[in-house]
Protein backbone atom coordinates (compact mmCIF):
# COMPACT_ATOMS: atom_id res chain seq x y z
CA UNK A 1 0.00 0.00 0.00
CA UNK A 2 1.64 3.96 -1.02
CA UNK A 3 -0.26 6.50 0.69
CA UNK A 4 -0.28 9.73 -0.94
CA UNK A 5 -1.36 13.18 -0.03
CA UNK A 6 -5.45 13.89 -0.75
CA UNK A 7 -7.90 16.28 -0.28
CA UNK A 8 -11.07 16.21 0.98
CA UNK A 9 -14.56 16.46 -0.90
CA UNK A 10 -17.63 17.69 -0.56
CA UNK A 11 -19.12 17.32 0.48
CA UNK A 12 -41.48 -3.89 3.67
CA UNK A 13 -43.23 -4.67 3.26
CA UNK A 14 -41.36 -7.04 0.75
CA UNK A 15 -43.82 -6.47 -1.54
CA UNK A 16 -43.37 -2.66 -2.11
CA UNK A 17 -42.86 -2.56 -5.64
CA UNK A 18 -46.55 -3.51 -6.26
CA UNK A 19 -47.19 -0.30 -4.10
CA UNK A 20 -44.86 1.52 -6.16
CA UNK A 21 -46.61 0.11 -9.74
CA UNK A 22 -50.24 1.80 -8.27
CA UNK A 23 -48.76 4.64 -7.47
CA UNK A 24 -47.89 5.46 -11.15
CA UNK A 25 -51.29 5.71 -12.42
CA UNK A 26 -51.08 8.81 -13.96
CA UNK A 27 -54.98 10.24 -14.59
CA UNK A 28 -52.73 13.98 -16.22
CA UNK A 29 -51.11 11.68 -18.49
CA UNK A 30 -47.75 13.30 -18.07
CA UNK A 31 -45.77 10.37 -17.44
CA UNK A 32 -43.62 8.04 -19.15
CA UNK A 33 -41.14 6.59 -16.44
CA UNK A 34 -39.24 5.31 -19.09
CA UNK A 35 -37.79 8.81 -20.86
CA UNK A 36 -36.88 9.65 -17.23
CA UNK A 37 -34.23 6.48 -17.34
CA UNK A 38 -30.77 7.66 -17.55
CA UNK A 39 -31.75 11.42 -17.42
CA UNK A 40 -29.06 12.14 -14.82
CA UNK A 41 -25.01 12.47 -15.32
CA UNK A 42 -22.63 12.79 -12.52
CA UNK A 43 -20.33 11.12 -10.52
CA UNK A 44 -20.84 11.12 -6.90
CA UNK A 45 -17.61 13.13 -6.03
CA UNK A 46 -19.41 15.89 -7.63
CA UNK A 47 -22.50 15.08 -7.96
CA UNK A 48 -25.75 13.91 -9.98
CA UNK A 49 -27.58 16.53 -12.05
CA UNK A 50 -30.31 16.77 -14.10
CA UNK A 51 -31.30 19.42 -17.57
CA UNK A 52 -33.52 21.85 -17.29
CA UNK A 53 -35.23 24.31 -19.62
CA UNK A 54 -35.98 27.51 -17.78
CA UNK A 55 -37.29 30.90 -18.81
CA UNK A 56 -39.14 32.06 -22.21
CA UNK A 57 -37.47 30.98 -24.69
CA UNK A 58 -35.80 28.65 -23.05
CA UNK A 59 -32.00 28.32 -21.41
CA UNK A 60 -30.54 24.97 -20.98
CA UNK A 61 -28.96 24.46 -17.54
CA UNK A 62 -27.64 21.50 -15.60
CA UNK A 63 -29.52 21.45 -11.70
CA UNK A 64 -27.70 19.12 -9.34
CA UNK A 65 -30.38 16.80 -7.52
CA UNK A 66 -29.78 17.37 -4.05
CA UNK A 67 -32.34 15.34 -1.31
CA UNK A 68 -30.76 17.49 1.34
CA UNK A 69 -32.17 21.05 0.84
CA UNK A 70 -35.69 22.33 -0.15
CA UNK A 71 -34.31 25.60 -2.77
CA UNK A 72 -34.69 25.46 -6.24
CA UNK A 73 -31.74 28.00 -7.17
CA UNK A 74 -29.73 28.99 -10.30
CA UNK A 75 -26.72 30.30 -11.23
CA UNK A 76 -27.90 34.14 -12.08
CA UNK A 77 -24.91 35.91 -13.01
CA UNK A 78 -21.46 34.76 -14.60
CA UNK A 79 -19.00 32.84 -12.39
CA UNK A 80 -15.39 31.75 -12.99
CA UNK A 81 -16.69 28.14 -12.46
CA UNK A 82 -19.62 27.99 -13.89
CA UNK A 83 -20.16 27.69 -17.93
CA UNK A 84 -23.71 28.78 -17.84
CA UNK A 85 -26.23 30.57 -16.18
CA UNK A 86 -29.66 31.90 -16.31
CA UNK A 87 -30.18 35.49 -17.21
CA UNK A 88 -33.53 36.58 -16.39
CA UNK A 89 -33.70 39.46 -18.77
CA UNK A 90 -33.53 37.53 -21.13
CA UNK A 91 -36.78 35.80 -20.26
CA UNK A 92 -40.15 36.86 -21.00
CA UNK A 93 -41.80 35.11 -18.41
CA UNK A 94 -39.62 35.74 -14.86
CA UNK A 95 -40.54 37.35 -12.52
CA UNK A 96 -38.54 38.98 -9.54
CA UNK A 97 -40.40 38.37 -5.97
CA UNK A 98 -37.54 41.06 -4.96
CA UNK A 99 -37.31 38.75 -2.02
CA UNK A 100 -33.52 38.23 -0.39
CA UNK A 101 -32.53 34.52 0.23
CA UNK A 102 -29.43 32.69 1.56
CA UNK A 103 -28.76 29.10 2.01
CA UNK A 104 -25.83 27.64 3.64
CA UNK A 105 -25.05 23.87 3.11
CA UNK A 106 -22.61 21.74 5.17
CA UNK A 107 -20.06 23.27 2.80
CA UNK A 108 -20.67 26.21 0.70
CA UNK A 109 -23.41 29.26 0.58
CA UNK A 110 -25.34 31.34 -2.03
CA UNK A 111 -27.22 34.60 -1.53
CA UNK A 112 -29.65 35.61 -4.47
CA UNK A 113 -33.20 36.64 -5.31
CA UNK A 114 -36.75 34.94 -5.54
CA UNK A 115 -38.73 35.22 -8.21
CA UNK A 116 -40.81 32.66 -10.33
CA UNK A 117 -40.54 31.35 -14.14
CA UNK A 118 -41.74 28.31 -16.64
CA UNK A 119 -39.46 25.43 -16.42
CA UNK A 120 -39.61 22.49 -18.65
CA UNK A 121 -37.38 18.90 -18.13
CA UNK A 122 -36.84 17.62 -21.69
CA UNK A 123 -36.89 13.77 -19.76
CA UNK A 124 -39.30 14.27 -17.12
CA UNK A 125 -42.46 15.27 -16.79
CA UNK A 126 -44.86 16.64 -19.78
CA UNK A 127 -45.43 20.42 -19.65
CA UNK A 128 -44.22 23.61 -18.74
CA UNK A 129 -45.11 24.38 -14.92
CA UNK A 130 -44.42 27.66 -12.99
CA UNK A 131 -41.86 27.21 -10.36
CA UNK A 132 -40.31 29.36 -7.59
CA UNK A 133 -36.62 29.73 -8.74
CA UNK A 134 -33.46 31.38 -6.82
CA UNK A 135 -31.11 33.14 -8.62
CA UNK A 136 -27.79 33.58 -6.90
CA UNK A 137 -26.03 36.19 -7.04
CA UNK A 138 -23.42 35.58 -4.63
CA UNK A 139 -21.51 32.78 -3.66
CA UNK A 140 -18.67 30.79 -1.32
CA UNK A 141 -17.48 27.28 -1.95
CA UNK A 142 -20.71 26.54 -3.82
CA UNK A 143 -19.66 26.52 -7.18
CA UNK A 144 -16.27 24.42 -7.19
CA UNK A 145 -13.50 23.79 -10.24
CA UNK A 146 -14.83 20.94 -12.65
CA UNK A 147 -18.41 20.73 -11.70
CA UNK A 148 -20.80 21.04 -14.95
CA UNK A 149 -24.21 21.74 -13.23
CA UNK A 150 -25.27 25.56 -12.91
CA UNK A 151 -27.96 25.16 -10.04
CA UNK A 152 -29.37 22.89 -7.46
CA UNK A 153 -33.10 21.25 -7.11
CA UNK A 154 -33.84 21.02 -3.33
CA UNK A 155 -36.09 17.73 -3.53
CA UNK A 156 -36.60 17.93 0.46
CA UNK A 157 -39.82 18.88 2.64
CA UNK A 158 -40.80 23.01 2.44
CA UNK A 159 -39.63 22.94 6.23
CA UNK A 160 -36.22 23.58 5.11
CA UNK A 161 -36.88 25.68 2.36
CA UNK A 162 -35.17 29.41 3.07
CA UNK A 163 -36.47 32.36 3.73
CA UNK A 164 -39.44 30.74 5.36
CA UNK A 165 -41.50 27.32 4.37
CA UNK A 166 -43.85 29.88 2.73
CA UNK A 167 -41.80 29.21 -0.34
CA UNK A 168 -43.80 26.44 -2.36
CA UNK A 169 -40.43 23.90 -3.32
CA UNK A 170 -39.89 22.32 -7.00
CA UNK A 171 -41.89 19.15 -6.45
CA UNK A 172 -44.32 20.70 -4.34
CA UNK A 173 -45.29 22.73 -7.20
CA UNK A 174 -45.08 19.93 -9.95
CA UNK A 175 -47.15 17.63 -7.68
CA UNK A 176 -49.78 20.87 -7.41
CA UNK A 177 -49.75 21.59 -10.94
CA UNK A 178 -49.06 18.20 -13.31
CA UNK A 179 -51.25 16.48 -10.63
CA UNK A 180 -48.77 13.73 -10.36
CA UNK A 181 -48.01 11.38 -7.64
CA UNK A 182 -46.21 12.80 -4.43
CA UNK A 183 -43.39 10.36 -4.95
CA UNK A 184 -39.86 10.26 -6.39
CA UNK A 185 -37.20 7.80 -6.56
CA UNK A 186 -33.15 8.13 -7.51
CA UNK A 187 -31.11 5.94 -8.93
CA UNK A 188 -27.39 6.91 -9.38
CA UNK A 189 -24.73 4.68 -11.11
CA UNK A 190 -21.27 5.28 -9.88
CA UNK A 191 -20.35 2.27 -7.97
CA UNK A 192 -16.60 1.52 -8.67
CA UNK A 193 -16.01 4.12 -11.11
CA UNK A 194 -13.89 7.57 -10.15
CA UNK A 195 -15.49 10.03 -7.92
CA UNK A 196 -14.09 12.66 -10.06
CA UNK A 197 -14.01 10.91 -13.41
CA UNK A 198 -15.78 12.20 -16.97
CA UNK A 199 -18.79 13.20 -15.01
CA UNK A 200 -20.44 11.09 -16.96
CA UNK A 201 -21.79 8.39 -15.17
CA UNK A 202 -25.69 7.73 -15.81
CA UNK A 203 -28.38 7.92 -13.12
CA UNK A 204 -32.27 8.25 -12.73
CA UNK A 205 -34.49 11.09 -10.77
CA UNK A 206 -38.15 9.51 -11.54
CA UNK A 207 -40.48 12.14 -10.88
CA UNK A 208 -44.64 10.44 -10.13
CA UNK A 209 -43.60 7.15 -9.33
CA UNK A 210 -41.26 3.78 -9.35
CA UNK A 211 -39.88 3.01 -12.36
CA UNK A 212 -39.36 -1.34 -12.19
CA UNK A 213 -36.64 -1.56 -14.58
CA UNK A 214 -34.40 0.36 -12.14
CA UNK A 215 -34.76 -2.11 -9.09
CA UNK A 216 -33.90 -5.92 -8.43
CA UNK A 217 -35.77 -7.84 -5.94
CA UNK A 218 -38.20 -6.13 -3.16
CA UNK A 219 -38.33 -2.50 -2.03
CA UNK A 220 -37.94 -2.66 1.57
CA UNK A 221 -39.38 0.57 3.10
CA UNK A 222 -38.48 3.00 6.57
CA UNK A 223 -40.86 4.86 8.21
CA UNK A 224 -40.20 8.81 7.39
CA UNK A 225 -39.29 9.93 11.18
CA UNK A 226 -39.89 13.90 10.35
CA UNK A 227 -41.02 15.67 7.20
CA UNK A 228 -37.48 18.40 6.83
CA UNK A 229 -35.08 16.32 5.70
CA UNK A 230 -35.23 12.67 4.76
CA UNK A 231 -35.15 11.65 8.13
CA UNK A 232 -35.14 7.69 9.11
CA UNK A 233 -34.26 5.59 12.35
CA UNK A 234 -31.06 3.53 12.24
CA UNK A 235 -31.20 0.63 14.38
CA UNK A 236 -27.88 -0.42 14.45
CA UNK A 237 -24.34 -1.32 12.14
CA UNK A 238 -22.51 -3.86 11.25
CA UNK A 239 -19.07 -4.08 9.68
CA UNK A 240 -18.10 -7.69 8.64
CA UNK A 241 -20.84 -8.89 10.43
CA UNK A 242 -20.01 -7.80 13.79
CA UNK A 243 -22.52 -5.55 15.58
CA UNK A 244 -20.63 -2.38 16.73
CA UNK A 245 -22.52 -2.66 20.22
CA UNK A 246 -23.24 1.33 20.23
CA UNK A 247 -26.21 3.11 21.48
CA UNK A 248 -29.18 3.23 19.00
CA UNK A 249 -29.36 6.62 19.64
CA UNK A 250 -25.71 7.18 18.96
CA UNK A 251 -26.56 6.32 15.14
CA UNK A 252 -29.73 8.62 15.15
CA UNK A 253 -27.10 12.17 17.02
CA UNK A 254 -28.98 14.34 16.33
CA UNK A 255 -30.47 12.98 13.20
CA UNK A 256 -29.97 9.83 10.37
CA UNK A 257 -30.96 11.82 6.74
CA UNK A 258 -30.59 10.28 3.02
CA UNK A 259 -29.26 12.44 0.97
CA UNK A 260 -28.23 12.77 -2.36
CA UNK A 261 -26.40 16.16 -2.14
CA UNK A 262 -23.80 15.04 0.47
CA UNK A 263 -20.80 12.58 -0.94
CA UNK A 264 -19.97 10.23 1.91
CA UNK A 265 -21.31 8.66 4.26
CA UNK A 266 -20.95 10.48 6.76
CA UNK A 267 -21.18 9.19 10.64
CA UNK A 268 -21.24 11.07 13.74
CA UNK A 269 -17.88 10.99 15.71
CA UNK A 270 -18.03 8.24 17.86
CA UNK A 271 -20.37 6.21 15.75
CA UNK A 272 -17.19 7.09 12.93
CA UNK A 273 -14.52 5.62 15.60
CA UNK A 274 -15.89 2.54 15.91
CA UNK A 275 -16.33 2.01 12.09
CA UNK A 276 -12.56 3.02 11.32
CA UNK A 277 -11.63 0.43 14.36
CA UNK A 278 -13.69 -1.85 13.35
CA UNK A 279 -12.60 -1.84 9.12
CA UNK A 280 -9.18 -1.65 10.44
CA UNK A 281 -9.04 -4.35 12.80
CA UNK A 282 -11.28 -6.86 10.38
CA UNK A 283 -9.10 -5.91 7.01
CA UNK A 284 -6.68 -8.00 5.94
CA UNK A 285 -4.22 -4.81 6.54
CA UNK A 286 -1.91 -4.87 9.61
CA UNK A 287 -0.67 -1.50 9.58
CA UNK A 288 -2.61 1.35 8.06
CA UNK A 289 -1.85 5.52 8.20
CA UNK A 290 -4.43 7.50 9.81
CA UNK A 291 -4.48 9.50 6.82
CA UNK A 292 -6.35 7.65 4.54
CA UNK A 293 -9.27 7.76 7.33
CA UNK A 294 -8.94 11.04 8.21
CA UNK A 295 -9.30 11.45 4.29
CA UNK A 296 -6.04 13.62 4.28
CA UNK A 297 -4.31 10.70 2.20
CA UNK A 298 -4.92 8.24 -0.47
CA UNK A 299 -4.25 4.63 -0.18
CA UNK A 300 -2.60 3.30 -3.67
CA UNK A 301 -1.96 0.00 -5.25
CA UNK A 302 -0.28 -1.27 -8.60
CA UNK A 303 -3.50 -0.81 -11.13
CA UNK A 304 -3.31 -4.69 -11.64
CA UNK A 305 -4.39 -4.91 -8.05
CA UNK A 306 -7.84 -4.73 -6.82
CA UNK A 307 -7.92 -4.01 -3.30
CA UNK A 308 -11.79 -4.42 -2.43
CA UNK A 309 -11.19 -7.93 -1.12
CA UNK A 310 -8.97 -6.37 1.90
CA UNK A 311 -12.10 -4.57 3.56
CA UNK A 312 -15.20 -6.11 4.63
CA UNK A 313 -18.77 -5.29 4.53
CA UNK A 314 -20.75 -2.48 6.15
CA UNK A 315 -24.60 -2.88 7.09
CA UNK A 316 -26.99 -0.46 8.08
CA UNK A 317 -29.90 -1.55 9.67
CA UNK A 318 -33.16 0.56 9.11
CA UNK A 319 -36.44 0.17 11.10
CA UNK A 320 -39.13 -1.33 8.82
CA UNK A 321 -42.70 -0.14 8.50
CA UNK A 322 -43.62 -2.84 10.74
CA UNK A 323 -41.53 -1.26 14.01
CA UNK A 324 -41.04 -4.91 15.43
CA UNK A 325 -38.86 -5.60 12.00
CA UNK A 326 -35.82 -4.41 10.65
CA UNK A 327 -34.03 -4.48 7.74
CA UNK A 328 -30.55 -3.73 6.25
CA UNK A 329 -28.88 -2.73 3.13
CA UNK A 330 -25.14 -3.25 2.85
CA UNK A 331 -22.46 -2.11 0.73
CA UNK A 332 -19.44 -4.09 -0.05
CA UNK A 333 -15.77 -1.97 -0.16
CA UNK A 334 -16.34 -1.30 -3.74
CA UNK A 335 -18.60 1.14 -2.35
CA UNK A 336 -16.49 2.97 0.02
CA UNK A 337 -12.96 2.24 -1.58
CA UNK A 338 -13.50 5.04 -3.80
CA UNK A 339 -11.09 5.29 -6.84
CA UNK A 340 -9.42 8.74 -7.52
CA UNK A 341 -8.70 9.50 -11.39
CA UNK A 342 -5.52 10.96 -12.48
CA UNK A 343 -2.69 10.09 -9.80
CA UNK A 344 0.43 7.88 -11.24
CA UNK A 345 1.03 6.08 -14.23
CA UNK A 346 1.34 2.69 -12.56
CA UNK A 347 -0.96 3.16 -9.46
CA UNK A 348 -4.45 3.52 -8.87
CA UNK A 349 -4.88 5.44 -5.96
CA UNK A 350 -8.15 5.29 -3.08
CA UNK A 351 -9.76 7.16 -1.04
CA UNK A 352 -12.36 6.52 1.99
CA UNK A 353 -16.00 7.31 1.49
CA UNK A 354 -16.56 7.20 4.87
CA UNK A 355 -16.35 10.82 7.08
CA UNK A 356 -17.25 12.09 10.17
CA UNK A 357 -19.60 14.58 10.95
CA UNK A 358 -20.67 16.50 14.28
CA UNK A 359 -24.29 16.76 13.53
CA UNK A 360 -25.85 13.75 11.67
CA UNK A 361 -25.24 10.51 10.02
CA UNK A 362 -25.51 11.25 6.56
CA UNK A 363 -26.87 8.08 3.92
CA UNK A 364 -24.66 10.48 1.22
CA UNK A 365 -24.14 9.02 -2.58
CA UNK A 366 -21.46 6.47 -0.95
CA UNK A 367 -24.35 4.36 -0.38
CA UNK A 368 -26.69 5.77 -2.44
CA UNK A 369 -25.17 4.54 -5.55
CA UNK A 370 -26.02 0.57 -4.51
CA UNK A 371 -29.79 1.65 -4.40
CA UNK A 372 -32.59 2.54 -6.02
CA UNK A 373 -34.33 4.98 -3.77
CA UNK A 374 -37.91 5.66 -3.22
CA UNK A 375 -38.87 9.16 -1.64
CA UNK A 376 -42.35 8.05 -1.21
CA UNK A 377 -43.74 11.04 0.01
CA UNK A 378 -47.52 10.25 0.10
CA UNK A 379 -46.85 7.24 2.41
CA UNK A 380 -44.30 8.82 4.60
CA UNK A 381 -41.77 6.65 3.81
CA UNK A 382 -38.22 5.71 2.21
CA UNK A 383 -37.67 2.51 0.53
CA UNK A 384 -34.82 0.95 -1.08
CA UNK A 385 -34.40 -1.66 -3.48
CA UNK A 386 -31.03 -2.68 -4.81
CA UNK A 387 -29.99 -1.11 -8.19
CA UNK A 388 -28.52 -3.37 -11.14
CA UNK A 389 -26.07 -0.62 -12.13
CA UNK A 390 -24.46 -1.57 -8.68
CA UNK A 391 -22.10 -4.16 -10.12
CA UNK A 392 -18.32 -3.89 -10.36
CA UNK A 393 -16.70 -6.61 -12.60
CA UNK A 394 -20.34 -7.87 -13.07
CA UNK A 395 -20.82 -8.92 -9.25
CA UNK A 396 -23.30 -6.65 -7.08
CA UNK A 397 -21.90 -4.15 -4.66
CA UNK A 398 -24.98 -4.15 -2.62
CA UNK A 399 -27.24 -6.29 -0.81
CA UNK A 400 -30.67 -5.54 0.82
CA UNK A 401 -31.99 -8.44 3.50
CA UNK A 402 -34.70 -8.92 6.25
CA UNK A 403 -36.84 -8.83 7.88
CA UNK A 404 -35.25 -9.25 11.24
CA UNK A 405 -36.95 -8.34 14.86
CA UNK A 406 -36.04 -5.55 17.07
CA UNK A 407 -36.21 -7.10 20.16
CA UNK A 408 -32.57 -6.34 20.53
CA UNK A 409 -33.39 -2.64 20.11
CA UNK A 410 -34.78 0.34 22.08
CA UNK A 411 -38.29 0.88 20.85
CA UNK A 412 -37.18 4.87 19.79
CA UNK A 413 -33.66 5.02 18.58
CA UNK A 414 -34.75 8.95 17.83
CA UNK A 415 -34.46 11.48 20.50
CA UNK A 416 -38.06 12.90 21.67
CA UNK A 417 -37.12 15.95 21.36
CA UNK A 418 -36.42 17.53 17.57
CA UNK A 419 -35.23 21.07 16.86
CA UNK A 420 -35.16 22.13 13.53
CA UNK A 421 -33.15 24.80 12.40
CA UNK A 422 -35.58 27.48 12.39
CA UNK A 423 -36.37 26.52 15.90
CA UNK A 424 -32.85 26.91 16.91
CA UNK A 425 -32.18 30.36 15.26
CA UNK A 426 -34.91 31.64 17.54
CA UNK A 427 -33.82 30.13 20.79
CA UNK A 428 -30.36 31.93 19.47
CA UNK A 429 -31.78 34.72 19.09
CA UNK A 430 -33.61 34.73 22.32
CA UNK A 431 -31.05 33.84 24.23
CA UNK A 432 -28.69 36.40 22.73
CA UNK A 433 -31.68 39.04 24.04
CA UNK A 434 -32.46 38.01 26.78
CA UNK A 435 -28.08 38.37 27.35
CA UNK A 436 -28.32 41.77 26.14
CA UNK A 437 -31.42 42.63 28.49
CA UNK A 438 -29.39 41.59 31.67
CA UNK A 439 -26.33 43.26 31.32
CA UNK A 440 -27.85 46.60 30.40
CA UNK A 441 -29.62 46.37 33.74
CA UNK A 442 -25.89 45.26 35.20
CA UNK A 443 -24.90 48.21 33.58
CA UNK A 444 -27.77 51.09 34.44
CA UNK A 445 -27.53 49.88 38.14
CA UNK A 446 -23.74 50.46 38.29
CA UNK A 447 -23.94 54.11 36.77
CA UNK A 448 -27.21 55.34 38.74
CA UNK A 449 -25.90 56.51 42.28
CA UNK A 450 -26.26 54.81 45.33
CA UNK A 451 -28.52 57.60 46.91
CA UNK A 452 -30.83 57.38 43.98
CA UNK A 453 -31.14 53.80 44.26
CA UNK A 454 -34.38 52.63 45.42
CA UNK A 455 -35.50 49.74 48.13
CA UNK A 456 -37.73 47.95 46.16
CA UNK A 457 -40.80 46.27 47.59
CA UNK A 458 -42.97 43.56 46.33
CA UNK A 459 -45.18 45.52 44.23
CA UNK A 460 -41.91 46.64 42.52
CA UNK A 461 -40.65 42.99 41.25
CA UNK A 462 -40.49 42.72 37.28
CA UNK A 463 -42.22 39.85 36.41
CA UNK A 464 -40.36 37.06 33.95
CA UNK A 465 -43.24 36.38 31.97
CA UNK A 466 -44.89 39.90 31.24
CA UNK A 467 -41.43 41.74 30.51
CA UNK A 468 -38.71 39.87 29.43
CA UNK A 469 -40.28 37.12 27.58
CA UNK A 470 -42.30 39.69 25.86
CA UNK A 471 -38.73 41.75 24.46
CA UNK A 472 -36.82 38.35 24.09
CA UNK A 473 -39.23 37.27 21.37
CA UNK A 474 -39.10 41.03 19.59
Amino acid sequence: VVLRPGSGSRQQDPLGGADGLALASDPAGTLNFLAMVENLQGDSGRGYYLEMLIGTPPQALNILVDTGSSNFAVAGVPDPDVTSYFNTKLSSTYKSQGIDVTVKYSQGSWTGVLGTDVITIPKGIYGSYTINIATILESENFFLPGVKWHGILGLAYDALAKPSSSVETFFDSLVRQAKIPNIFSLQMCGAGLPVSGSGTNGGSLVLGGIEPSLYKGDIWYTPIKEEWYYQVEILKLEVGGQNLELDCREYNADKAIVDSGTTLLRLPQKVFSAVVQAIARTSLIQEFSSGFWTGSQLACWDKTERPWSLFPKLSIYLRDENSSRSFRISILPQLYIQPILGIGENLQCYRFGISSSTNALVIGATVMEGFYVIFDRAQRRVGFAVSPCAEVDGSPVSEIEGPFTTADVASNCVSSVSFHEPVLWIASYALMSLCGIILLVLIILLLIPPRCQHRYTDNDVVNDESSLVRHRWK
